[in-house]
């Protein structure tokens, strides 16, 4: 009895050792520069009570090493998260700087499996300075040290959501880019290397707010979905986020309950949209007062401005909304819109997330720089998703809808299952005015009364644009009243979703998780 009571206090010995990780002084440290250390991380996200680590005494390989490094940089197991089982994994800075050693990837490798084989989302709460040195160095320490295959077939089995709460490169920027929703923690830097090994590279000199900080990413790179000023609400969209998701991809999401009546009228609408169809106004208003209890929540809200893609609930259902936003660029998508569509596009299919579309564009911004960044490809690869995707697709038309971008909103013929129109609508291949600058831009240049010669060929352009005729022949399902659209989406999803549509077929799981 003796011996055992002694084997048990040798084992809690060594646990005690094991969670201060790189030790009292490292964990000082990590506090003293305003970071939580791993563990205070996966309190803030797990139920209370109900975290169950793995690998608590890994160590590194390296001979001398054992001592200094309990966990090699990696903390992880299961807990719940909202009532839900889950799967965490956090980088610990106080070991190694959370840098990836064998025992680090080996363990990183076994979790995501275990989380995929039982159909577990996974959460990642990162920081860290990649590949470790010695570990990688030599042609055997990097043959077996490359991108980590789990997450390139991934195939989003089961959602991934990462919060970037410190310096991150290498492997926690690979797990971030690969995820299917990530918040960055202002302040940090997320890149494939450090600004050290930057300069040593090409002799480029930058700060880590300019490598890639979260200005970057939302002005220009659009690899995070969100950002927060602490850790505290980085970690609370990682859980907001969940709520909207399934466990797996073998089901779907569940539903909400909600007292909001689904057939409630939305007079808000009216004093919403202007009278005027040039003047600009909130497109999140009227979502706001469509979905439930006006709760929704923003996907890359500063990257693609131009474009609204916000995960909602219609009575009870959990919903992908793509919007038009008239108040920054019009509502015309550029090159970031068609990236930020597309993405949102594979991630609702591959979640069994229905789909609506709320029209009011002027068509897409077409210029030079738009070109360069290959807007034409961007066009079509989402018109792609769009025709790939299963789920179901309501489109509704609330003001302009212009030229291509009408089918990039999943307009007629597009395979979207209903689109419908607001009598305030204008469908058109151009408007007149741009129509007659294109065709007579020089006759106008040279005429002796170009003001009455504009006004002749407008009167004579004047194709009537209203819903009325594509509704006549059938082309768009209807015209609805503004203040019936929270019925008429409620209505159309408990159609829709029968048990043959209430699961996609989940062409686009396998799509990149960037585009």
């Amino acid at each position: 009895m003796d011996n055992i009571r002694k084997q048990v206090e040798d084992l809690q010995e060594r646990k005690a050792a094991a969670r201060l990780g790189g030790g009292e002084a490292k964990i000082k440290s990590q506090h003293e520069r305003g970071f939580l250390t791993a563990r205070e991380r996966i309190e803030l996200l797990a139920d209370e009570g109900s975290f169950m680590e793995f690998g608590m005494l890994n160590t590194s390989d390296v001979r001398g090493k054992e001592q200094k490094s309990y966990g090699d940089g990696l903390i992880a197991g299961v807990c719940k998260v909202n009532g839900r089982p889950a799967v965490v994994q956090a980088g610990d800075k106080t070991v190694f700087a959370a840098t990836e050693g064998n025992v680090h990837i080996r363990k990183s490798r076994i979790v995501h499996d275990f989380a995929v084989r039982n159909g577990l989302p996974l959460f990642f709460l990162h920081e860290g300075g990649g590949l470790r040195m010695p570990d990688g160095m030599g042609s055997d320490g990097i043959s077996d040290k490359l991108f980590p295959p789990e997450m390139l077939t991934h195939h989003r089995q089961v959602p991934t959501m990462t919060a970037i709460l410190g310096d991150s490169f290498g492997g926690p920027t690979w797990m971030a880019v690969s995820s299917d929703f990530v918040t960055q923690l202002d302040g940090t830097c997320m890149a494939i290397a450090g600004p050290r090994m930057l300069e040593l590279a090409n002799g480029q000199k930058l700060p880590l707010e300019e490598l890639g900080g979260v200005t970057v990413h939302n002005k220009f790179t659009g690899q995070i979905d969100q950002n927060a000023a602490t850790e505290e609400e980085c970690i609370n969209q990682l859980k907001t986020y969940f709520e909207y998701m399934p466990q797996n991809a073998e089901e779907p999401p569940t539903m909400r309950p909600t007292n909001d009546d689904p057939n409630r009228r939305v007079e808000e609408v009216y004093d919403i949209l202007p009278e005027k169809s040039n003047r600009v106004y909130d497109m999140k208003k009227i979502i706001q007062v469509l979905v439930d209890d006006g709760e929704y929540f923003e996907i890359q809200p500063k990257f693609g401005k131009g474009l609204i893609t916000v995960l909602t609930h219609l009575n009870g259902q959990t919903v992908g909304i793509i919007a038009n936003q008239p108040n920054q660029f019009a509502g015309a998508p550029g090159p970031q819109e068609c990236q930020k569509a597309t993405e949102f596009i594979c991630l609702c299919d591959s979640f069994h997330i229905p789909l609506v579309f709320l029209h009011d564009t002027p068509g897409f911004r077409i210029s030079s720089e738009a070109e360069k960044a290959k807007m034409p490809t961007k066009i079509m690869v989402w018109n792609q998703a769009l025709a790939l995707a299963t789920v179901p697709k309501i489109s509704v038309v609330i003001r302009k809808s212009i030229g291509a971008a009408y089918g990039n909103m999943s307009g007629p013929g597009m395979g979207g299952d209903l689109v419908v129109a607001w009598p305030t609508a204008e469908i058109n291949f151009t408007g007149p005015e741009v129509g007659i600058n294109v065709v007579y831009g020089r006759e106008l240049a040279n005429a002796e009364n170009p003001k009455e010669m504009r006004q002749e060929l407008l009167n004579h352009w004047s194709f009537d644009s209203s819903p009325y005729k594509a509704a006549a022949k059938h082309l768009i399902d209807d015209v609805i009243e503004p203040a019936e659209t929270r019925k008429f989406l409620c209505q159309s999803l408990e159609y829709l979703l029968t048990s043959k549509r209430k699961k996609s077929e989940r062409r686009l799981a396998t799509w990149p998780t960037g585009i």
